[in-house]
């Protein structure tokens, strides 16, 4: 097992390099970099802020701007060296984990990244816990009772919330429960009150509750759908098998078939979004993100991709792309954990 990882971790060093050179290469070709909208803030007194730059203001805006100005922006944003220089020294950089200065925060990006992180993290870690915390016990429920009315029932209620796009859902919430037109229940948007700071330990947990509860529901619901239908397939699959009809014939409880004999294999597959927990600290959806006014690391891609922050889109394509894949190594251990017949060597 120790090989395999080895050899896992020999495989993720150069697909990691492979994904920053793919998108370092696709972002510098992008038209409209940092430079171009620096001068068209030089001449106009500012930009859209939405990174798209015409061709013909592009002229219009080098016209006004001297050579020297030029080769000065070019060195402050590291456009003096090309391309393939410019990576190097970015790969030489993050060895000590410095992705450089943001160009429109003009911070550290580990510092931008991290002013983020805490709104993804709390939604990542939740909805991932509510997942697996409702789906595996409801899939369990459904195949035992798999064809009767509560398998029935709540088949039907996880399509219907599982076939709505988050985002209309999101707006449904809101519409219905946020004062829209019929209740108003919970908050709008936000993560906590304007009074939270002044407020007590447990009452700042139901504060955060308050706030949570329509973006999580949001946030949820998809996986929460497919886990559960998930756990239900397999767990069936399971209880048709030769040793589940031995277990019986010898006499064995129905619970103690399922639960024991049936529940362990039948995780196996349950098992395989496991790795996908580290992703849960980069969780972010742009559109819920919007909608319910949420600060978090989706949003920041999405602005910095408009505003060309090439330093803070590679930090997150290279700290996510990593998780990703570390993520997968968890996931081969946790096969095993679960079944030790499973051997990769």
């Amino acid at each position: 097992m120790l090989k395999y990882f080895f050899r896992r971790l020999a495989i993720l060093i150069p697909t990691l390099l492979g994904v920053t050179v793919v998108v370092f290469a696709i972002i510098n070709m992008a038209p409209g970099g940092p430079i171009e909208q620096k001068i068209q803030q030089m001449r106009f007194g500012g930009g859209d802020g939405s990174g798209k730059t015409s061709a013909s203001s592009q002229r219009g805006s080098e016209q006004g701007v001297s050579n020297e100005i030029m080769e000065a922006l070019k060195k402050q944003y590291g456009f003096d060296k090309p391309v393939h220089e410019r990576y190097l020294l970015w790969l030489k950089n993050i060895s000590t984990l410095n992705f450089g200065e943001s160009f429109t925060y003009e911070e550290p990006v580990l510092d931008v990244i991290m002013s983020k992180f805490p709104v993804s993290l709390q939604f990542g870690i939740i909805s991932l816990f509510l997942s697996y915390i409702i789906s595996i016990p409801l899939g369990i429920m459904k195949a035992i009772k798999h064809g009767g009315l509560f398998d029935v029932a709540s088949s039907f209620i996880l399509f219907v919330f599982y076939s709505i796009p988050s985002f209309m859902l999101a707006i449904l919430l809101i519409v219905v429960f946020s004062g829209g037109s019929f209740w108003e229940i919970f908050p709008i948007g936000g993560i906590q009150s304007e009074v939270y700071d002044e407020l007590g330990s447990w009452e700042q947990i139901l504060d955060r509750a308050y706030h949570f509860t329509l973006p999580l529901i949001c946030y949820t619901i998809g996986s929460f759908t497919s886990l559960t239908i998930l756990m239900k397939n397999s767990l069936i699959e399971e209880i048709k098998k030769d040793y589940i009809r031995t277990a019986r014939a010898k006499g064995v409880s129905e619970k103690v078939v399922y639960m024991k004999h049936a529940l362990r294999n039948a995780l196996i597959p349950i098992v395989t979004g496991l790795g996908g927990f580290l992703s849960v600290f980069f969780a972010g959806s742009l559109l819920l993100e919007t909608i319910f006014q949420l600060d978090g690391i989706g949003l920041l891609s999405y602005k910095s991709i408009l505003a060309r922050d090439y330093n803070v889109i590679m930090g997150l394509v290279f700290i996510q792309s990593a998780l990703f894949l570390a993520g997968n190594i968890i996931s081969d251990f946790a096969y095993v954990l679960v079944d030790p017949r499973i051997d990769f060597t």
